[in-house]
């Protein structure tokens, strides 16, 4: 039987997402081809914790782990490497960067090799941060977004890094009182990249790039929460050579809308009624993220009522439905009144349509919230 993703990685199944990337960087570290050089055990060892991270890291494919185990991806991998067979360049290009440049990548750009392979290197990530409305959270969107990244300038060549001969990292052989000790570091000629200028123009810096102005189109789904980071792929800094760039990552700000209040998938809003229109009855025009809707007062309303408008909130980011809009009715009491009016609400004190009679299936305020969220 395949091995628990959870036991591999040596946590238990309610670990947090930072203690989930921490067992997966100590193991990575503890295995890695840079210190196990022709260790075929810890290679294994090494790809397996990469499988597992790949998988647990991953917010909805750990939810369908968590449910189903190995047979939600048919026997095979997280769907990134497919098990035994997974490429190590490949481990190292999507989470080189969880090791903080531990193991190398001079010049502002990580990358890791070993074993005589070729180093893959992979450009500086970017970040920016976009602003969404609550309409644009709960109906998703389309943003074009001009972005400075550093590009391979036109006109640049490499050559083979004739320190390293392209594999973008020197081994050294030191003779110890406990014998002969090898290690291994980035190449200091050319920062890891396995290759060195060979001509650029006057307007590239010493790798070959440049900086250049592009619009960037990025795809924000539905039920996105403020603070979450969305990724694009290959839209940050080039790297130098035939490097791989990095990536463009997107924070998420989400506006505060005047009228409704977030909390989780559901939305909250606040209806204030007027006293005649709770006594008699009424329909109110309130906001939605989808466009305003007629809501019907019913005569006799209570102040502190509740209603459950279904679907009416924000999708859920994985899929599963969306949230309900919750309306909160507040009977609004007049605090200034003319003698007319007065002398109506006089006379009606002890009028027993006036006076309080709540039944047993008028429910109290801490009772309406349980409800709520039950």
């Amino acid at each position: 039987m395949k091995e628990d993703y959870y036991d591999i990685l040596g946590i238990s199944k309610g670990a947090s997402e930072a203690e989930i990337k921490k067992a997966y960087r100590k193991m990575a570290l503890k295995y890695h081809p840079d210190k196990n050089p022709d260790d075929s055990s810890a290679e294994e060892k090494f790809k397996k914790a990469a499988e597992a991270y790949e998988v647990l890291s991953n917010a909805d494919k750990k939810a369908r782990y968590d449910q189903f185990g190995h047979q939600a991806f048919n026997g095979g991998g997280g769907g990134g490497f497919g098990g035994g067979g997974m490429n190590m360049d490949d481990i190292f290009s999507q989470f080189g960067d969880i090791f903080g440049g531990g193991f190398g990548g001079g010049g502002g750009f990580s990358g890791f090799g070993g074993g005589g392979r070729q180093r893959v290197v992979k450009g500086s990530n970017l970040r920016i941060r976009v602003t969404l409305s609550l309409e644009d959270v709960a109906n998703g969107v389309e943003k074009k977004i001009k972005v400075k990244r550093k590009i391979q300038a036109p006109g640049t060549t490499y050559k083979t890094c004739t320190t390293c001969n392209g594999a973008g990292q020197v081994t050294r052989v030191t003779n110890t009182i406990l014998g002969r000790m090898q290690t291994s570091a980035a190449c200091p000629t050319c920062g890891g990249a396995g290759q060195s200028i060979d001509k650029k123009p006057s307007d590239a810096d010493e790798h070959g790039l440049k900086v250049s102005e592009e619009t960037v189109t990025v795809k924000i789904p539905a039920g996105v929460v403020d603070g979450m980071q969305l990724k694009v792929t290959g839209k940050g800094n080039d790297a130098p050579g035939n490097g791989i760039a990095g990536d463009l990552l997107v924070a998420i700000q989400e506006e505060d809308h005047p009228t409704l209040k977030r909390e989780g998938d559901n939305l909250h809003y606040d209806m204030y009624v007027s006293l005649p229109d709770a006594v008699l009855g009424n329909s109110k025009e309130i906001d939605t993220v989808t466009g305003k809707v007629r809501i019907k007062i019913e005569p006799g309303v209570q102040s502190g009522k509740i209603l459950r408008l279904r679907g009416k909130g924000i999708p859920s980011i994985n899929g599963y439905g969306k949230g309900d809009l919750l309306v909160h009715v507040n009977v609004w009491t007049p605090k200034t009144l003319n003698k007319k009016q007065k002398a109506f609400f006089e006379s009606m004190k002890e009028d027993e349509h006036f006076v309080p009679k709540p039944e047993s299936t008028d429910k109290s305020f801490f009772e309406k919230v349980k409800d709520m969220f039950s």
